[in-house]
């Protein structure tokens, strides 16, 4: 398989076209390629270029309205509600971003919360975001029912990953925890179908509840909960924040992330905000450095996101080694 070496302005300005050449305005392709740049930058794959396509093809079958609007109101001085129209989340959370932020400090504690949205690609760069400004970010977002109550077969929940980034009191995150309610993320399934490769027989059930190493079936039947039942739990949490407080649909009325079938999915992020300077900051910082020393210092171990660190400063050195065939796809998607 052939494979070219682009720099991150070349991923950028490649999903860039894509996105507004199948219909999207400046503003929604823009927060959308920034964030395909973020991910490959990082190594997730999975929310990278390989997104695209299919990001293209909901614009122009109408499930993604590319030139939806944000609109941002602020109720109550500590909430911040973005109505997505419809269009990318991405836009409509830059358009609630500097609102958010400003009663985070105000208040020392704030949300925001999103509804008709989409998925909002790799939720951790979010409350990294967070983390840059300095500030302690939790975020929810939920998806398309995949995850079926343990013991039983129909979905309820989707993936619904939540996130948490703390900041390192020098500009950047100390860790991001970023996981889902599944074992495995549900695009990784996309992928391994995508490239005609089996999976993991941990990760998901057929449509008889049965573990299968086949993408497609397990496309077709429900996700495992990571934990099992504590996965399901941790996933209806998220589901409350992202779907109920939102406002937006639950997972079982939303349309898939993938394929045309369906409206507009209309799911919904919640994200939260703390000031660690509403506290007590010199020892919630000394706190987190004990913290991250107990953890560090022991041989083998690493912060969670340490991974996608290192990912991101060889990347952004090295480029990034795309496949020729998806680059033919994102250009004629």
């Amino acid at each position: 398989m052939t494979a070219t070496t682009l720099t991150l302005a070349q991923v950028e300005d490649l999903a860039t076209q894509a996105l507004t050449g199948a219909g999207a305005s400046k503003v929604q392709a823009a927060a959308v390629a920034r964030s395909t740049r973020l991910a490959e930058r990082d190594g997730i794959r999975s929310h990278g270029l390989m997104y695209v396509p299919i990001y293209a093809e909901h614009l122009r079958c109408g499930k993604v309205l590319g030139q939806a609007v944000p609109q941002v109101e602020q109720p109550r001085a500590g909430v911040v509600r973005v109505d997505a129209a419809h269009g990318f989340a991405h836009a409509a959370i830059d358009a609630g971003w500097a609102a958010f932020t400003a009663a985070i400090r105000a208040q020392g504690v704030a949300v925001m919360a999103l509804r008709r949205s989409y998925n909002c690609g790799v939720l951790g760069h979010h409350a990294e975001r967070l983390a840059f400004e300095g500030l302690v970010g939790l975020c929810f977002t939920h998806a398309p029912a995949s995850i079926a109550p343990v013991g039983g077969k129909r979905p309820v929940i989707g993936t619904n990953p939540f996130a948490l980034a703390v900041p390192d009191g020098a500009g950047a995150a100390l860790l991001v925890i970023d996981q889902s309610a599944s074992v495995i993320a549900k695009s990784e399934i996309l992928l391994h179908a995508r490239e005609g490769k089996a999976i993991n027989p941990d990760w998901a059930l057929d449509s008889e509840g049965r573990p299968t190493t086949e993408a497609d079936a397990a496309l077709a039947g429900s996700m495992r909960p990571a934990g099992g039942q504590k996965g399901f739990g941790a996933g209806l949490m998220v589901e409350v924040f992202a779907a109920a407080l939102a406002g937006a649909n639950l997972s079982i009325d939303a349309s898939p992330f993938s394929g045309p079938k369906g409206g507009p999915p209309g799911t919904g992020q919640f994200f939260m905000g703390i000031d660690p300077a509403a506290f007590d900051a010199t020892g919630f910082a000394a706190s987190m450095m004990r913290l991250a020393a107990a953890i560090t210092e022991q041989e083998g171990a690493r912060l969670p996101g340490a991974r996608r660190a290192a990912n991101r400063a060889r990347i952004e050195h090295a480029g990034v080694q795309v496949d020729a065939a998806l680059i033919d796809r994102i250009k004629t998607a």
